[in-house]
């Protein structure tokens, strides 16, 4: 039987992949007239990569998210997926 932690685990890979899987859906929807809509959203995170040098290594960090409607509905769709499962 399952533990609560793997269940935690499948439910946040359930709404990772309804959030990438929607978010192609709402790239492609955007180049259709009528589609339009699903591809309205906004996107939020750093601008400029933060560089950080240590003179031995250079570690780069860089983080933005773009969040669409095709996605939010993504997320949905996949809480209700888990949740029938």
């Amino acid at each position: 039987m399952a533990t609560r932690d793997k269940n935690i685990w499948i439910l946040i890979i359930f709404i990772l992949s309804g959030l990438v899987v929607g978010g192609l859906l709402g790239e492609l929807a955007g180049q259709v007239d009528w589609l339009w809509w699903l591809s309205f959203g906004q996107q939020f995170g750093l601008e400029e990569p933060v560089v950080l040098n240590l003179n031995v290594v250079t570690i780069t960090f860089a983080l933005m998210f773009k969040i669409n409607i095709s996605s939010i509905i993504g997320m949905v769709l996949a809480i209700f997926i888990y949740k029938k499962i």
